[in-house]
């Protein structure tokens, strides 16, 4: 009943909004015509209030649209990056209680000193300043109580509603947000678990050691349970807060700089995306470092999404907007209505534009507009490389508010080029080398062999091409379905030719005044017409859109 009733929620919340072209991968027709900018604000307001009111799965699910160019209106991804996560603080002592029935012991035992004030406090957990027995001063992240229950049952709900948008709309059969869905459980449940987090930040500090200017907090294993985790205190001030007067005073370009550098090694040789990417998760510390904190949601790309992420990128910063193109359908899936040469002109054209500006260009804008263009011509992108380009605009954003005269443009350029040469280096290694030597030789070797067996068969006339599981496949089970329907229908049109030839019987019992037998007999007719029916329309679904990925 909860699920039921929080269900009828989210479509009635939907619904209020479904004009207004949410989720509905760019289909015009289901938005408004011309709306006025002034309204169009005022309705993106009022969808962040409901999310937030829904509770921390759907702000959650707001700061995730945020990266979606192609479900949500360019003009409300601006509404969405502000959705707040902020909740009233739990008093001490329900903490305390948390605490206690997540280490074992009372807190008393672990901590000299909490401070009842949380540093933050948000609908998932909040967090506090406490010093250890030993003395370390601590920055403790406890979970509030039946957050991950909720969670749960409201992902349930969004994965059911997405599963029936794919089967049922044009729209969910475009963009797949089933799949969506499925990732964003996947990092959300992920978030949940303190224990992922604990290791995100071991495995972010142990990347960033060659970065002097970078800080991480680690984890204190002993205290770190899924719905607690203490780690090491950092003092520092949010960049956004950081006065002109402190710039002025400190030179931050050099840690600003490094910081670039460093999530771009993140996402292109370690292959992780902070996706909870804000200017709020980064400090800058007294002694002038920079430290990087909330870890919770990471995504993976795997190497060769990897590779494929740095050629996009790279051929962006140095304007070349064909190679742009041809990367984007590489790495996407190619609709049924998908348009190449369309694709390739708006990609150029964005490419261009952004790198003819006078005025500093934000590649963070440019990747996301990349994404909304290629959706349009049909071309469905992965969601990493929205969460690259979302990336992009909060470093920018970091960047301005530490450094404003770093050249982003320029570092990233630089940067990417190290990592291309770096790239080149490593595949011309000796280790490489070898193994690709080894490769070739077994090529060679085999080959003579493999060309004489295949002539001796085509001599022989005994060269067959075998269709594996075409018994078991997909075409097999339609082809039963069909011949079974077909007797059916064969079946009941029999008994009502017979009960409407019975109907003349003057013999025999009667029933309603008419031949007992054929009146049964339709009956028995209609009954199985009205089955065959219910169950194509139940069972039978309209055939996928046909989709191609970037290697067929």
């Amino acid at each position: 009943m909860q699920r039921l009733s929080r269900t009828s929620q989210v479509v009635a919340m939907l619904a209020r909004y479904r004009r207004a072209g949410i989720l509905t991968g760019f289909d015009l027709s289901e938005a408004e015509e011309d709306p006025v900018d002034g309204e169009t604000d005022e309705l993106a307001e009022r969808f962040v209030a409901d999310l937030e009111a829904m509770g921390p799965a759907f702000v959650k699910l707001g700061q995730a649209l945020s990266t979606r160019p192609d479900l949500v209106p360019a003009s409300w991804i601006t509404a969405l990056e502000r959705t707040q996560d902020d909740a009233t603080p739990a008093p001490v002592d329900d903490i305390e209680a948390l605490l206690e029935k997540e280490l074992g012991v009372r807190a008393s035992k672990v901590f000299s000193e909490i401070d009842p004030e949380p540093m933050a406090a948000a609908s998932l957990a909040q967090v506090h300043r406490a010093v250890l027995r030993d003395g370390r001063v601590v920055a403790l992240k406890i979970q509030r109580p039946d957050v991950a229950c909720a969670c749960r049952v409201d992902l349930d709900v969004l994965a059911g509603l997405a599963g029936t948008a794919d089967a049922l709309t044009d729209a969910g059969r475009r963009m797949r947000l089933a799949d969506w869905i499925a990732e964003f459980r996947k990092a959300m449940l992920d978030e949940l678990d303190y224990r992922i987090e604990a290791e995100n930040l071991e495995r972010f500090a142990r990347h960033l050691a060659g970065y002097e200017r970078l800080r991480v907090p680690r984890p204190l294993w002993d205290y770190v349970t899924p719905r607690l985790l203490v780690m090491e205190w950092i003092d520092g001030i949010n960049v956004t807060r950081i006065s002109g007067l402190r710039r002025t005073e400190e030179d931050t370009a050099p840690a600003t700089v490094e910081l670039l550098r460093a999530y771009l090694d993140q996402v292109f040789v370690h292959g992780d995306i902070h996706a909870d990417p804000h200017p709020g998760n980064v400090l800058l510390c007294p002694d002038g470092r920079i430290a990087l904190i909330d870890l919770g949601m990471v995504a993976t790309i795997p190497p060769r999404q990897r590779e494929r992420l740095l050629k996009l990128v790279f051929a962006a910063v140095d304007s070349r907007g064909e190679d742009v193109a041809r990367e984007l359908v590489a790495l996407g899936t190619r609709l049924e209505d998908f348009d190449e040469s369309a694709c390739v002109r708006e990609v150029s054209q964005v490419v261009a534009r952004y790198s003819g500006s006078a005025r500093r260009t934000s590649e963070g804008r440019m990747v996301l507009e990349l994404v909304r263009r290629s959706t349009e011509c049909g071309l469905r992108t992965p969601p990493e490389i929205s969460l690259l380009g979302k990336t992009l605009l909060n470093l920018e954003r970091v960047v301005d508010a530490l450094a404003p005269d770093v050249d982003v443009r320029r570092e990233i350029e630089s940067h990417l080029q190290s990592l291309m040469r770096e790239r080149l280096r490593q595949s011309l290694s000796p280790t490489n080398l070898a193994a690709e030597a080894m490769e070739l030789q077994e090529l060679v070797r085999e080959a003579p062999r493999k060309l004489s067996d295949a002539l001796s068969l085509v001599a022989a006339n005994r060269l067959q091409v075998r269709l594996a599981g075409l018994d078991d496949s997909r075409l097999m089970e339609n082809l039963q379905k069909i011949a079974n329907r077909i007797a059916s229908a064969v079946v009941i049109a029999a008994l009502l030719l017979s009960s409407t030839q019975l109907m003349r019987m003057e013999a025999g019992p009667t029933l309603l005044g008419y031949p007992a037998l054929a009146v049964v007999m339709f009956l028995v007719a209609a009954v199985l017409g009205l089955m065959l029916v219910v169950s194509a329309m139940r069972h039978d679904r309209l055939a996928r859109p046909v989709e191609r990925t970037g290697t067929e």
